[in-house]
């Protein structure tokens, strides 16, 4: 019984860890997004600007889902643009870029998020907690969809 103890309270550890990977993740491709926003230009402008806000909004809802999700497992969410940082170690990009390089550098960003929360997904199963699950498949899906949307702007 002590041995199963302690093997959830593992599980649940790494859980919690890796739903702050993907909040710190989030929060930094929020960041990257809004930037890009801010920034975009060219002929595509009313179309990317849009569609970044569109991602940044989205990005700052989930960003409490997921962070009230680890409060809710009895937890601590990570916080602070230094720790958020140096937790997601998201490449950052400076502006001016073309419109083709904030594309292609936050499908880059998209992806390590889409890898940290397969991660957290995959733990959740294992902890038997179908609402983190269910959380961070609703989040790969979302990011999925977003990769695709901005890969499908790329194509000739």
């Amino acid at each position: 019984m002590k041995n199963m103890k302690s093997s959830t309270t593992k599980i649940n550890a790494a859980l919690t860890d890796s739903l702050n990977q993907v909040l710190a993740d989030s929060y930094a491709l929020m960041s990257l997004t809004h930037l890009a926003h801010w920034n975009v230009e060219g002929a595509g402008f009313f179309a990317l600007h849009t569609a970044f806000q569109t991602q940044y909004e989205e990005l700052f809802t989930a960003i409490d889902e997921i962070a009230e999700r680890i409060r809710s497992l009895g937890n601590y969410a990570i916080g602070g643009l230094g720790k958020f940082a140096q937790v997601a170690r998201m490449p950052e990009f400076a502006s001016p870029l073309s419109q083709e390089d904030y594309v292609k550098r936050l499908i880059a960003a998209h992806e390590k998020l889409l890898a940290d929360a397969a991660v957290a997904r995959d733990l959740a199963g294992e902890a038997n907690d179908a609402e983190s699950q269910d959380l961070m498949i609703g989040r790969i899906t979302l990011h999925q969809k977003t990769v695709w949307m901005l890969k499908s702007y790329l194509k000739n």
